[in-house]
């Protein structure tokens, strides 16, 4: 199995890259991943949103294969305890899933074409982060999924 996480902007800031970059690196020896950036478009009237969703929505579906499946990030999403996400992604790899694609939107939120493309909802907490924290705490939640899946010591 391969994962891809696409994700709507740039992270700016160097603590966050060296976060992101560290789980990367400690993933290598478990399994493929990379991170896909896309531009987030810029909204300089309001009333523009919904379209510019739009525009988002279809360049992200533009980089995902028909038979991946799909996970967003959405704040309705369902919330999992790390067992249960590292269970969720050990239930992936036997069913034989081919690639898992995250997708995080961008800070004005996911388009709706998107989420209805997804095969499932996950949402990290009830509280709201900057999307660019999400990349974080999602490529921490995957390393710590394959250390439980493959029975090695980690954090409680």
């Amino acid at each position: 199995m391969n994962i891809k996480i696409i994700y709507l902007g740039k992270i700016k800031e160097k603590f966050l890259k060296d976060g992101i970059n560290e789980f990367l690196k400690r993933l290598k020896p478990y399994i493929p991943i990379e991170i896909t950036e896309l531009p987030q478009l810029e909204i300089k009237d309001e009333n523009l949103t919904e379209r510019i969703l739009e525009e988002e929505g279809k360049n992200i579906l533009s980089k995902i294969k028909p038979l991946s499946y799909v996970i967003t990030l959405e704040i309705e999403g369902k919330m999992l305890s790390s067992t249960e996400f590292a269970s969720k992604i050990d239930t992936l790899i036997k069913d034989g899933i081919g690639e898992v694609v995250f997708v995080i939107g961008s800070s004005c939120g996911l388009s709706p074409i998107v989420s209805q493309r997804a095969d499932f909802k996950l949402s990290i907490s009830k509280m709201t982060f900057l999307h660019n924290f999400a990349l974080l705490l999602l490529t921490e939640q995957i390393y710590r999924a394959f250390k439980i899946i493959n029975g090695e010591k980690y954090h409680k």
